[in-house]
């Protein structure tokens, strides 16, 4: 998928301003920014549900306004909310999603995507029965069962459980070996574990855009006794050390395997451990500097 120069306007007021995006197979870019920022609109653009007012997408060698059957036969989509129809079983739900992909073996198809979904066990049940993480699978199934080259996701784990969560962002990682993946999210935690490439979006602006990792394992930190950067820095496999802005710190170190070793150190010297988990703050700085003026809560 290649997107150029995508312009979208609301009335008097620009939406979105030239953005430039490029999806390659085994990709899975995470798309963020502050609500209101432009990711939903861009997906909508991405995927021929709405239109820009300038600006290009292709999708597999089709343009998706010129010949949008054809490009739409290599693109699906996750909305916000699920395109269910709750009143239909699974099973006949991923048929008719076949069927108006054009699938040729329909039967084949639904078997494919419920199996790769976690869903091969509720086939004949209701959908309104099921919970809220199997509906979003069902979601994912039918944005599959086609095998388009890009699946696109708009916030997949709302409003999911913890284990619900789990389970779809393992789903997710799964799916991002077969085709490429786009994903809208405002969870700065989920595109660190799940993607491979991140870009930011501020005020329908693309301000960034890069490919994760590269800048070493981060730990955060927090402790009950006040301490001194020197001190922290001392502790095995420590590189660098900073504040994290809220009253705990954040720790480069060799590898996450450390992390056992300085919770020992921090326990000789008696600091009073509270919190040592992994952290990312290379994204999460990446972020707020790019989005700054703008007020947000980065989840942990």
């Amino acid at each position: 998928m290649v997107a150029r120069g995508l312009t979208r306007r609301y009335g008097s007021r620009a939406a979105l301003h030239g953005i430039d995006l490029t999806l390659a197979r085994g990709d899975c870019l995470g798309l963020l920014g502050l609500n209101g920022a432009g990711k939903s609109t861009t997906l909508k653009i991405l995927t021929g549900v709405l239109a820009p007012h300038a600006g290009s997408v292709c999708v597999c060698g089709h343009d998706l306004a010129r010949a949008p059957l054809a490009a739409k036969r290599h693109l699906g989509f996750l909305p916000d909310v699920p395109p269910l129809f709750t009143d239909a079983r699974v099973d006949e739900y991923l048929a008719l999603c076949a069927q108006l992909r054009e699938v040729a073996a329909i039967e084949a198809a639904v078997a494919r995507a419920k199996s790769r979904c976690g869903l091969a066990d509720v086939g004949p049940r209701l959908i309104r029965n099921l919970s809220k993480g199997y509906q979003q699978r069902i979601g994912i199934a039918q944005a599959i069962v086609h095998e388009p080259a890009v699946l696109v996701l708009d916030e997949p784990t709302v409003g999911l459980d913890p284990v619900q969560i789990r389970d779809v962002r393992q789903l997710i990682k799964d799916l991002a070996r077969e085709h490429a993946v786009i994903l809208s999210t405002h969870l700065l935690a989920e595109v660190q574990q799940i993607c491979t490439r991140v870009a930011v979006l501020h005020q329908g602006r693309l301000v960034h855009e890069g490919a994760l990792g590269g800048d070493g394992c981060w730990l955060k930190l927090r402790l009950r006794a006040a301490t001194s950067d020197a001190t922290l820095q001392a502790l095995p496999g420590v590189q660098q050390v900073a504040a994290s802005g809220d009253g705990g710190w954040l720790l480069r170190v060799d590898a996450p395997a450390v992390a056992e070793h300085i919770a020992l150190g921090i326990a000789r010297l008696d600091l009073g451990l509270l919190e040592l988990r992994a952290a990312d703050s290379a994204i999460e700085q990446t972020f707020l500097d790019l989005t700054v003026g703008a007020s947000m809560t980065v989840p942990a």
